[in-house]
Formats: structure tokens, C-alpha cells, sequence
């Protein structure tokens, strides 16, 4: 999360400084509860103390207004088209919430 946190953040600066400023949050959507939970809670525990540098940053941008964490279904998770195979039918409803379409002709 944190990785994508800066980036998050990189291109909020970006599209600021081409004249684009973001007032609203960005949406983050997440699909791990435990990495959520530990992103909204700022009490940490012995288990979680290998990570707690990393959730600093999401949970700070979060506290800002800058990122808004949102949980989602593995079902319903876009992102997992870029990194998993998927069945040819689960490939297009991906494919669709995504809103991506061929521009060859079919």
C-alpha cells in the first residue's frame, strides 16, 4: 500500500504543477481487510510492527484528505487483470471495468 500511496501522491503533485490541481480524495481501492485495518488503526501490536513504517505514509495521506481507502471484493478487483490469468469470461468483465476497448477492427 505504501508503494502505491507515492504514487498516488506523485502524480496528485504532477497533475497540480500542469494546472490540474485534485481538491477532492483519490479513491485506493484495496481488497485486503487486514491492510485496511491496519492503514485506519494507530495502534499497533508485536505482529504488525515490521510494517508499521509503511503504513505510516497511507495513513497520514488518509488523515490529509488526500487518498480515500475504499474495500472491494477479490472478485471485483480491476488491478488483478494486469497480474493474474483469468478464464476468457472473467477476462472481459475485467476487461470492461476497466473500460478498455480494442481499436482494431473486429
Amino acid at each position: 500500500m505504501a508503494d502505491t500511496t507515492s504514487e498516488i501522491v506523485w502524480i496528485r503533485w504532477l497533475l497540480g504543477d500542469l494546472g490540474f490541481p485534485q481538491s477532492s480524495p483519490t479513491d485506493f481501492f484495496c481488497d485486503n481487510r487486514s491492510a485496511l485495518q491496519i492503514a485506519h488503526n494507530d495502534v499497533f501490536h508485536e505482529r504488525t510492527k515490521h510494517i508499521e513504517i509503511d503504513c505510516h505514509i497511507t495513513r497520514q495521506h488518509v488523515v490529509r484528505g488526500t487518498l480515500n481507502l475504499i474495500p472491494i471484493s477479490t472478485v471485483d478487483q480491476p488491478a488483478d487483470l494486469l497480474t493474474k490469468a483469468h478464464h476468457p469470461g472473467r477476462f472481459r468483465t475485467l476487461v470492461s471495468k476497466l473500460k478498455l476497448v480494442s481499436s482494431l477492427p473486429t
